[in-house]
């Protein structure tokens, strides 16, 4: 495990609206406000999307990922964590559970998922860490790596 020490710098309210995307509109926001570091939580709903659920098969590396459809608006409460990548460009990793009709499925947003009507969201800005998001060659995925300093 690494891990480093930070404080939360500023603190961001959002309302989304019907029609925005996740993550795209939430990277947009941070990138104009210079957030380099932060947690996001969401709570709200969204449209048809695909999310991703897992790989296909656990021991498959680089693992090919599963997705399935959400089909009409879901309850979503998420959560996840802002990270740039080698270029300095903030990425938002964030896994949300979507629930309809009393059926819950749960994974990472990635794909891209619609509001619908409304998305309430807060950013909790972290300063004081480095932090990059860079290429996994065993898995494929780009992952967090935060740099410890001396």
């Amino acid at each position: 495990m690494k891990a480093v020490e930070g404080k939360i710098g500023r603190v961001f309210v959002l309302r989304l609206e019907d029609g925005d995307i996740i993550p795209e509109c939430i990277e947009k926001f941070v990138e104009e406000k210079g957030i380099t570091t932060g947690h996001v939580t969401m709570i709200g709903c969204i449209d048809e999307c695909d999310i991703i659920v897992g790989p296909r098969k656990t021991e498959e590396l680089p693992p090919r990922p599963m997705s399935v459809p959400i089909d009409g608006a879901h309850e979503v409460v998420a959560t996840g964590i802002i990270a740039p990548t080698k270029d300095g460009k903030p990425v938002l990793h964030i896994h949300g559970a979507l629930g309809r009709a009393g059926k819950t499925t749960t994974g990472c947003l990635r794909n891209g998922a619609s509001v619908w009507v409304v998305g309430e969201v807060v950013i909790y800005e972290i300063v004081g860490v480095e932090t990059v998001r860079l290429p996994d060659e065993k898995t494929g995925f780009t992952l967090l790596n935060v740099i410890e300093k001396p």
